[in-house]
């Protein structure tokens, strides 16, 4: 997350809004964070580069799903895994996520487990709050301290939940549009994703999870 006035510069950012509490004394850093980018307006709309991390991500998280898939063929539901042991201070933020896009989507299902697809980790960076890749084909959602204080600590983490899902930023959209993030400005309070949202989310998952699938039984 970022925020143009601020100095946050994200490989997928996202900037929101109402205060989280006191600033934990101590943070749990990221595996191999991307380098520190030049905080731009620019950027804050959304770069190539972060459309580039996006899709990285969402492929990094759609592989290890697949994986287990082929492991399990006769699994009903596309159950995506992930480890919120390292981010102890956001865990009613990471289970409203949850909560959130498993009322809202049918083709995927998130859950808290062992082998996880991607981890959430807390700390403090300038470049906020934001989702990358950990460089062997596992995904990680970063929680900034600062700007959970500063922006709505719920909306940020479903929206950076929306990226493991494979949803882009849109910063130029409503408010009432969960990947538009800080677009609307400090007062939107929504943590939930709209109807075209919601239907894009199931289309890359049942699309996308067959072309993967397909991938893995051809090599």
């Amino acid at each position: 997350m970022r925020h143009p006035r601020a100095a946050f510069s994200a490989a997928l950012g996202v900037a929101l809004a109402a205060a989280l509490g006191a600033v934990p004394a101590t943070a749990t850093a990221a595996p191999a964070p991307a380098p520190v980018a030049t905080p731009s307006y620019v950027a804050y709309e959304g770069s190539a580069e972060d459309k580039k991390a996006t899709k990285a991500f969402f492929d990094a998280v759609l592989r290890s799903v697949a994986e287990k898939r082929a492991a399990n063929p006769g699994a009903r539901v596309v159950t995506v895994t992930y480890n919120a042991s390292t981010a102890p201070t956001f865990r009613a933020q990471i289970a409203r996520s949850t909560q959130v896009w498993n009322s809202s989507v049918s083709n995927v299902r998130l859950q808290e487990g062992s082998n996880p697809s991607f981890r959430y980790y807390e700390g403090n960076d300038s470049r906020g709050s934001y989702a990358s890749t950990d460089g062997h084909g596992r995904g990680y959602i970063f929680l900034d301290y600062r700007q959970n204080q500063q922006y709505n600590s719920y909306r940020v983490t479903s929206h950076e939940t929306g990226h493991v899902l494979g949803l882009p930023d849109n910063y130029r959209g409503p408010c009432s549009e969960l990947m538009s993030g800080g677009g609307p400005g400090t007062s939107c309070q929504n943590d939930t994703p709209n109807a075209q949202e919601r239907s894009r989310v199931n289309a890359l998952w049942a699309n996308g999870l067959a072309s993967a699938m397909k991938q893995l039984s051809s090599r």
